[in-house]
């Protein structure tokens, strides 16, 4: 038997499945790695206290680590929400004594939802400790924003700019996601020698919780496979852009993308791929 390739994934737990933890361990089940997780805070309102991200502590992320490591091992990492300076401190130790490269941050900062998944103090943190160890990093518009000390982003040629700074800031790949642009969907990969953006089609959709970290955890995915960056960036936007496509909602709320939806129904928009 050929074992699958494996996958960590460093983030929170969603209670909803779409997104985070559940949303990482989907997409790895579904593009046939093997899937290990540990979780760093568990994200669900309290129908009381209104309180949404229950941290958990450093001791609890230290002994899901070295379960991983010590039972399975590690051939790729994919990081999400980390919430606090301490858990960003700690994990980045964790992560450089097992040598792994192939490293994909997530700088997860606020949820659909509008659930606050950083603390403003770790945001420094995040930049200057965890994201220049990584192979790639994902943010979204307002998350470039943010590292970028505020910068407005608004237009296909701010995510260009955005990615050609954040890459030359942080001295790694960076893809920044213009999911919130009018028209077309393109996310601009930098990796400090070529810019590529990849274009999909805009998706008439509220329902798309969980794209951005079913986005990161298939790029991790595709590279623990052997496929070079700007493959893993395309083949992972053909599997979010595919389950976005045929994403749907069991309440009014905003519901999940579909991680089962290429393997269900195929691919269900070509990427445009140009410099």
């Amino acid at each position: 038997m050929v074992k699958p390739p494996r996958v960590l994934t460093i983030a929170g737990s969603a209670a909803g499945g779409s997104a985070g933890i559940q949303g990482d361990i989907k997409t790895f089940q579904e593009l046939d790695v093997y899937g290990t997780s540990v979780i760093t805070a568990i994200v669900g309102r309290h129908p009381i206290t209104d309180k949404n991200v229950h941290p958990q502590t450093i001791e609890a992320i230290e002994g899901q680590f070295h379960t991983v490591r010590q039972q399975v091992g590690i051939d790729a990492i994919k990081v999400g929400m980390l919430f606090s300076e301490e858990v960003i401190e700690r994990v980045t130790e964790l992560i450089m004594e097992t040598g792994v490269k192939n490293l994909v941050v997530d700088p997860v900062m606020v949820g659909k939802l509008r659930s606050v998944l950083l603390r403003d103090d770790a945001i420094d943190m995040l930049r200057k400790k965890l994201l220049p160890q990584a192979m790639i990093i994902t943010p979204n518009m307002p998350e470039a924003s943010l590292l970028l000390d505020g910068r407005t982003i608004e237009t296909p040629e701010d995510v260009r700019q955005a990615a050609i700074d954040l890459q030359k800031q942080v001295k790694t790949a960076v893809l920044v996601k213009g999911g919130r642009l009018e028209g077309p969907a393109k996310d601009v990969l930098c990796d400090g020698t070529s810019v590529t953006t990849f274009e999909a089609p805009r998706i008439d959709t509220d329902h798309t919780s969980g794209a951005g970290c079913s986005y990161a955890a298939a790029i991790a995915a595709y590279i623990a496979k052997g496929e070079t960056l700007h493959d893993a960036v395309l083949k992972a936007k053909q599997f979010v852009t595919t389950a976005i496509e045929h994403g749907f909602t069991y309440t009014e709320e905003v519901g999940p993308t579909y991680h089962a939806a290429m393997r269900r129904f195929g691919i269900a928009h070509d990427i445009k791929v140009y410099e």
